[in-house]
C-alpha cells in the first residue's frame, strides 16, 4: 500500500465548518495524529487508529506521522483552524527538511477556517483592509520580539489578529501587550475579544483599547485589534477598504 500524509485544519470548532475536502481525507485515513483535544473531535471508526499527544511535542508528532506514511499508512495530521496558521503544517515541513529519506512522500496540506476569520465574520469585517496576525506566545520566540512586532504593526496601522493571548503559565504577558498597544495607538481603538467561536461556549465582546482588560482573554480567545479607521456600525465592527 502506498502511504500518504495530509495535514488538515478542523476549523474553529463547529463540525459544520470542516471543509468537504478535509472530511474526505479523514474518511480515507488509517491513522489520525494530533493534539489530544483536536483528535477527540473526530469520531472513532473501524480502521482508524488515533495517536493523540501533548501540545508541546509538535516535531515528535510530525516525525511520527512521516514515518507512518513512509511505512504505507494513510496519515492525517489534525490542527484546529487552518494547519498553516500557527499550527502543524510548518512542523511537518520542518521535520521533512531534516529527513531526506522522506522527501518523495505524498504530502498535502488542506486549508481550514481560521479562528481569526471566524471571529471577524461574527464581528462584521474588522479585517476588511490590511491586517496581520501575531502569536503572543513566547514558547518559540523571545517576548522582546513579540513586543517589537506589536509596535511595528501599530506604527504601520494594521488591524491585528492576536493569537494565544493569555495562558495559565504566562498570565501577565497579555497585559504587557495591551500596554504596548496603548503606547502606540489612540485609546479609542476598537478591540474585539472572540472566545470559542462556533462552539457552545462562544462569547464575543467589543470594547476600546482603553477599556480592555487582560482577564477578558484566555487561550480560547482570538483578539482582533482594529486599525485607526475601524469603526462600529450598529452592533457590527468593520474596517473600510479605503485606507484614507
Amino acid at each position: 500500500m502506498t502511504g500518504w500524509l495530509t495535514v488538515v485544519g478542523l476549523g474553529p470548532g463547529a463540525a459544520s465548518l470542516i471543509t468537504p475536502e478535509v472530511s474526505m481525507a479523514l474518511a480515507e485515513a488509517t491513522d489520525l495524529v494530533g493534539y489530544g483535544p483536536y483528535v477527540a473531535r473526530i469520531p472513532s471508526r473501524v480502521g482508524l487508529t488515533r495517536h493523540a499527544s501533548d501540545n508541546r511535542v509538535e516535531l515528535q508528532r510530525a516525525r511520527q506521522a512521516l514515518d507512518m506514511a513512509a511505512a504505507g499508512r494513510r496519515v492525517v495530521v489534525v490542527s484546529s483552524g487552518d494547519p498553516g496558521v500557527f499550527a502543524m503544517a510548518s512542523a511537518i515541513f520542518e521535520a521533512l527538511e531534516g529527513a531526506p529519506q522522506h522527501h518523495a512522500l505524498n504530502v498535502r496540506v488542506l486549508p481550514g477556517i481560521t479562528a481569526m476569520l471566524a471571529a471577524a465574520a461574527r464581528a462584521g469585517a474588522p479585517l476588511g483592509h490590511d491586517f496581520c496576525a501575531i502569536n503572543l506566545s513566547d514558547n518559540l520566540k523571545p517576548w522582546s520580539l513579540v513586543e517589537r512586532r506589536l509596535r511595528l504593526a501599530a506604527e504601520a496601522d494594521f488591524a491585528m489578529a492576536l493569537y494565544n493571548p493569555r495562558s495559565a503559565s504566562r498570565p501577565d504577558q497579555f497585559g504587557r501587550a495591551l500596554d504596548v498597544l496603548r503606547e502606540a495607538c489612540d485609546p479609542s481603538r476598537l478591540i474585539v475579544f472572540a472566545r470559542a467561536i462556533s462552539t457552545a461556549d462562544e462569547r464575543i465582546e467589543t470594547t476600546t483599547l482603553l477599556e480592555a482588560r487582560p482577564e477578558m482573554a484566555d487561550m480560547r480567545t482570538v483578539v482582533l485589534v482594529g486599525s485607526s479607521l475601524t469603526r462600529r456600525v450598529g452592533r457590527h465592527v468593520y474596517t473600510p477598504r479605503r485606507a484614507v
